[in-house]
């Protein structure tokens, strides 16, 4: 009886043995998305509405879950609505608004001459691997950190697919999911579209997952890599307007461009009376132009004396133009007036 016993015993003290080490330990999230999660909602950028709710919070199977999810219908405050209701968590909700505002809205304005209505998603929160395969790494809509997107509706009811927009499409309609993957960069660390691999082909998926930092900020994982996206379509048929010079820098110009520069930036202001005029220096080394020869008689040294005894401030009388009557010629041959014949 007490052999039977034995080996039930050990094999007990094994058992303990092992769980005490941690080999039954269930694993845990890691702890940066709950880290994620609680600085979002300090934020209070996702505020409860009719369209954002809370819900329970999700635990298990396994590590799947998210602290604190949401059920969102639609984004933007409600201005884009979504076509079914999406457990996705606090980040990803804030980053898909940044985007629609940010992005999507203005991409479609400028595309279309209208907004987007909804956003037509593919799936968000579900505990399988990446791209389901068995056994692979969790992926992020393991943890609601994920969406993807199949397509778009315009406020006209106009429907943009991936799969059919993004190589079939009109030019604008490939410019504009083009624009809205490149624009999604700047708000999400991983974006996958058509040319990504065969398994998104008909959607562009956008998560959050923590890829690590660099010196620029974290590390992003964008694919494919977007180069060349058609303009928006013109709203007339004006031409484009000629561009600007860029303004000369006074502090590298010569003293020829600073003093152009400066007479071009004063406004005008007529000249005062009396005041002298300053000379344009752009003209400065062009040639003076003769006056025409004066008619005033020549004058005496005694009218010469007597203008520099005059005040300066006071008015200069000059003498009329028409030559005097009566006089006579000095020896030298200058003209005398009778009144200082007696000189």
């Amino acid at each position: 009886m007490a052999r039977s016993v034995l080996p039930y015993i050990v094999l007990a003290a094994m058992l303990g043995t092992i769980s005490g080490c941690g080999v039954f330990e269930r694993p845990q999230r890691p702890a940066w998305r709950e880290q994620a999660e609680k600085a979002c909602l300090a934020r209070r950028k996702v505020p409860v509405t009719a369209y954002v709710q809370m819900a329970s919070s999700i635990d298990g199977p396994g590590i799947c879950g998210l602290t604190q999810p949401f059920k969102v219908t639609a984004l933007a405050g409600g201005n884009v609505m979504l076509n079914s209701t999406q457990t996705i968590g606090c980040p990803m909700t804030e980053a898909l608004d940044q985007w629609v505002d940010a992005v999507v809205q203005p991409a479609a304005l400028a595309r279309f001459g209208q907004k987007i209505a909804q956003i037509d998603s593919m799936g968000t929160f579900s505990c399988r691997a990446i791209n389901n395969q068995a056994g692979g790494k969790l992926s992020e809509h393991a943890f609601g950190n994920a969406m993807d997107i199949g397509g778009f509706r315009l406020a006209d009811g106009r429907k943009i697919t991936v799969v059919q927009g993004w190589t079939r499409g009109d030019e604008q309609e490939q410019a504009f999911l083009r624009e809205v993957h490149a624009g999604a960069c700047e708000f999400f660390t991983t974006v996958l579209g058509p040319g990504a691999n065969a398994l998104h082909y008909n959607h562009i998926h956008v998560d959050l997952a923590m890829h690590g930092s660099t010196s620029r900020g974290l590390r992003r994982y964008c694919r494919p890599v977007i180069k060349d996206i058609a303009p928006p379509p013109r709203k007339d048929n004006l031409p484009d307007p000629p561009e600007l010079e860029p303004e000369l820098d006074a502090s590298r110009a010569t003293p020829m461009e600073r003093n152009t520069l400066a007479l071009a930036r004063r406004p005008y202001d007529a000249p005062r009376p009396g005041a002298q005029i300053a000379s344009n220096p752009l003209s400065a080394a062009a040639p003076p132009v003769p006056l025409p020869p004066s008619t005033l008689p020549p004058m005496s040294s005694r009218s010469i004396s007597r203008m520099g005894s005059l005040d300066a401030g006071a008015p200069i009388a000059l003498p009329s133009s028409r030559a005097p009557s009566r006089g006579s010629i000095r020896d030298d041959g200058a003209f005398v007036p009778e009144d200082e014949l007696g000189d």
